[in-house]
């Protein structure tokens, strides 16, 4: 009888591990109380955890089967304390993935971290991940990968309307910019809308002390009534108010989260509620969302606002940028007013404005001399031929033991 990974973890590994790590948790807990920690809204110079976080894929051997491809995500909650998610396949959102999780734990030691939970100990560096057998065999190493959303720099279809591009905050109301031209949470879009289609960048704040809804946390409430979730939740279960989630209704179909200090997009397509003369609503309000380009709501409807949301009542009210203490900055967005235009939605974006708008500086707004030069750059680089990349992998198949 063949017995998963997953299950024999399950069965033998984790109550050790909750044993052992349940003291070291509510001794933090007592220590921290409710406190969020600092909030980084640029890379850290002076956090040792903070370089080890990401994410890792690669293939290693299991049991007799060889190649077999492993994903991982791995982020600091604690002090020196890590958590990680991993998965076969690969990662959330790729051909192959698996939805089957294996939760895993660690801590920090100088430079690496030590990952528990599986029949196998892993060793993460800063560069990739070795997985080690408990004989001590080297089985593998995953290396890191640093994804872009598909939808990252898309720019508006024709007949959309630029909320913000970084050069003034004229269509909102109570919003400020950062010097540097991002806009802060905490913002009403002005102009309202029936039915649309939204596009926003968004970048979350590194809280490696916060945990749940104090890291990373802001949303956007449309019509103020129906809030689609933006929350750290990168490395963990899907969870049910996390990143992409319709707040206390549905959790996302997949975590699609990236780490924090990462550009993230979000598009949501949005069907406002119809309601009788006499003010009886006849039909919810509906709604898809893409987070990093990937469906994560699939046309849900909502039969009521949703958490702190306006009541729900026949009238538009604005979009609100959600400002819940935390740093979170926004960049290029635009709406498609569906009453007035419509357009292939999501826009993905080119290769060549993925590149732009994912090289960007910290606290950079995107521009079109940024997308102009990756173009240029685009237009004379080579893709390396498929023979040399597959004698690549060969050769590091073979270095790890495969």
């Amino acid at each position: 009888m063949t017995v998963s990974l997953s299950r024999l973890f399950a069965k033998t590994v984790l109550p050790a591990l909750i044993l052992a790590a349940v003291p070291n948790a509510n001794l933090f807990a007592q220590q921290h109380g409710s406190e969020k920690g600092p909030a980084y809204t640029e890379p850290p110079q002076d956090d040792a955890s903070y370089h080890l976080m990401g994410e890792f894929v690669g293939k290693f051997r299991s049991g007799e089967k060889k190649g077999q491809i492993l994903a991982l995500q791995i982020r600091p909650v604690a002090g020196d304390q890590f958590q990680a998610m991993a998965f076969y396949g690969g990662l959330p959102g790729e051909d192959g993935h698996e939805a089957e999780e294996l939760r895993l734990i660690g801590l920090r030691s100088g430079d690496n971290v030590i990952l528990s939970g599986g029949p196998w100990g892993i060793f993460v560096d800063s560069e990739g991940c070795n997985i080690i057998a408990s004989d001590g065999k080297m089985l593998g190493r995953l290396k890191r990968v640093n994804r872009v959303s598909r939808t990252l720099g898309a720019q508006p279809p024709e007949g959309a309307l630029i909320l913000f591009d970084g050069t003034s905050v004229d269509n909102f109301v109570g919003a400020e910019m950062t010097e540097n031209g991002l806009l802060k949470e905490g913002a009403l879009i002005s102009p309202m809308f029936q039915d649309f289609d939204l596009h926003a960048e968004f970048r979350l704040p590194y809280m490696p002390i916060a945990d749940g809804q104090q890291r990373g946390n802001s949303g956007l409430y449309l019509q103020s009534r129906y809030e689609c979730q933006v929350l750290d939740s990168f490395g963990t279960e899907k969870m049910f108010n996390g990143l992409g989630a319709l707040y206390r209704m549905k959790s996302p179909d997949l975590n699609m989260a990236f780490p924090p200090l990462v550009w993230q997009t979000y598009d949501v397509s949005f069907t406002a509620p119809r309601w009788n003369s006499d003010g009886k609503k006849i039909r919810d309000a509906h709604i898809t969302s893409w987070i990093n380009g990937v469906k994560v709501q699939d046309n849900v409807a909502l039969p009521s606002k949703t958490g702190a949301g306006k009541p729900e009542e026949p009238t538009l009210s604005p979009i609100n940028i959600q400002d819940h203490g935390d740093p979170v900055r926004f960049r290029n967005i635009w709406i498609v007013d569906r009453g007035i235009s419509n357009a292939k939605f999501p826009v993905i974006a080119s290769q060549e404005q993925r590149d732009a708008a994912a090289e960007l500086e910290w606290n950079q707004p995107p521009n079109e001399e940024a997308t102009e030069e990756a173009e240029s750059e685009e237009q004379v680089t080579e893709e390396k031929p498929a023979e040399e990349q597959a004698a690549e992998d060969e050769a590091a198949e073979e270095a790890s033991g495969e």
